[in-house]
């Protein structure tokens, strides 16, 4: 487990102890749907609960001996028990236990990660807001392609967040299923009361068709869920490291007072978080492929799933966990800088306003093949001499005798009509236009 990035409330799912805890709860649950059936004395599951104590030492040392989890949590019982005891596991298997609170952790893990989005969509919401209308350029290709608004970056990553966020919940409900159904999955030796008793206390349904296990298909469903809530934080921290680059210097993470970047370079301020973001996330990415692999068992069941299960599961939610949480911190706190913004709009000298002359040449009549060999012959010596694009543009025969006057020209280097659908996007996505222009 990757103790090192887990936060308190996700650590504590995943705690030996509350696995455990789990078990012996499910154990209880079973004596009392048993007592419930008159299957054994109505006082015994009150007797087990008085009696029994969570002994994980004791637990560890007799699985050192007997090689086997779950029979060692079961002598653990049985050591404190007295004729009651041999009720404890009754008609169950391992799987039944192990699986089935695999599932309450998993959905108990799924629930954490859906507040963590809740949070981030509620940041990316705001500066969303908060950039609406600020202009920056488009970049295709990682070349200036047209203008756009910097609220949009954040919109684009908004409506992403929404969609992870109902692929968990559904994950979240796919993973949600419980097994008690013995050795085969054909309840030989318990009814299917029991399970239903005790998947409903635990918050879990009934798996409809089990083996020995619960099919892996549901994690591996879960886990490729959140590997793409890790590839969209790895999208948006590889935004934030390109945007800072020198060259661009649009927005950058924040840094402290006191932060260093470099050992040796004492000017450094480096995008150590989104880094660290995509560093994680191909981590859970490679997770992903892992719980695929788990899906193809042989026969009814054998356990090549469950040693990797041990550290697959509990890493990827714990990773995950504190890759949003940085991102959430990654840009509530990011450093944006419109006047580094309007700069860069004008790097290429006019390029950006291409497509612009490109069409209204057409409109005016000129066939697009020539009005698009003209503007590209314009473009190409803005590229090599630095030039205005208005420049070379009325250079070229054909732009004058379309256009006629530079001044119908220059109107076509003008921002605002290439952003006026920016609040058409917005109100898409369910955020009105503010009734005063936020600061940028």
């Amino acid at each position: 487990m990757i103790a090192r990035y887990s936060r308190p409330e996700m650590a504590a799912v995943w705690a030996e102890e509350a696995k455990l805890r789990l078990w012996l709860q499910i154990e209880l649950l079973v004596c009392e749907a048993l007592a419930r059936l008159g299957w054994i004395p109505a006082e015994v599951p009150e007797t087990i609960q008085q009696k029994v104590q969570l002994r994980p030492e004791r637990i560890a040392e007799l699985e050192q001996t007997l090689r086997h989890d779950v029979i060692a949590f079961l002598s653990s019982l049985a050591e404190q028990l007295g004729p009651e005891g041999r009720y404890v596991h009754f008609g169950l298997t391992s799987s039944d236990v192990v699986d089935t609170a695999l599932a309450v952790q998993l959905k108990q893990a799924g629930e954490i990660l859906l507040r963590d989005l809740a949070q981030f969509e509620e940041v990316l919401r705001s500066r969303a807001q908060q950039f609406r209308y600020t202009p920056c350029v488009g970049r295709t290709h990682g070349v200036h392609a047209e203008p756009m608004t910097f609220g949009l970056k954040f919109l684009s990553w908004l409506q992403e967040c929404r969609r992870n966020q109902e692929r968990l919940r559904i994950a979240v409900e796919s993973i949600s299923y419980g097994k008690l159904s013995g050795t085969i999955g054909t309840y030989t030796q318990l009814p299917p009361e029991v399970e239903a008793y005790v998947c409903e206390r635990l918050g879990l349904r009934p798996e409809p068709v089990a083996t020995q296990v619960v099919p892996r298909d549901r994690h591996a469903h879960f886990l490729t869920v959140l590997a793409l809530i890790a590839g969209m934080c790895e999208r948006i921290a590889v935004e934030v490291r390109h945007l800072q680059r020198t060259e661009v210097r649009e927005a950058e993470e924040a840094f402290a007072t006191g932060q260093r970047g470099s050992s040796a370079m004492p000017h450094k301020r480096n995008p150590i978080h989104a880094e660290r973001i995509c560093g994680l996330a191909r981590l859970v990415r490679s997770n992903a492929l892992v719980a695929l692999e788990n899906i193809a068992l042989w026969h009814e069941r054998d356990i090549s799933h469950s040693s990797a299960e041990r550290v697959l599961l509990p890493d990827t939610t714990i990773v995950l966990d504190y890759i949003v949480g940085l991102a959430v911190e990654l840009l509530e706190s990011l450093q944006v800088y419109p006047e580094r913004m309007a700069y860069n709009l004008e790097l290429t000298h006019g390029l950006i306003y291409s497509q612009s002359v490109l069409l209204a040449l057409v409109q005016r009549g000129m066939s697009r093949e020539t009005a698009y060999a003209a503007v590209q012959q314009a473009a190409m010596k803005t590229w090599h001499t630095a030039r205005h694009f208005r420049e070379t543009l009325w250079e070229q025969p054909e732009v004058q005798a379309c256009l006629q006057t530079p001044e119908v020209l220059d109107e076509l280097f003008a921002l605002a009509p290439l952003l006026r659908n920016i609040d058409h996007l917005f109100e898409r996505c369910g955020l009105s236009a503010p009734a005063e222009v936020p600061e940028p």
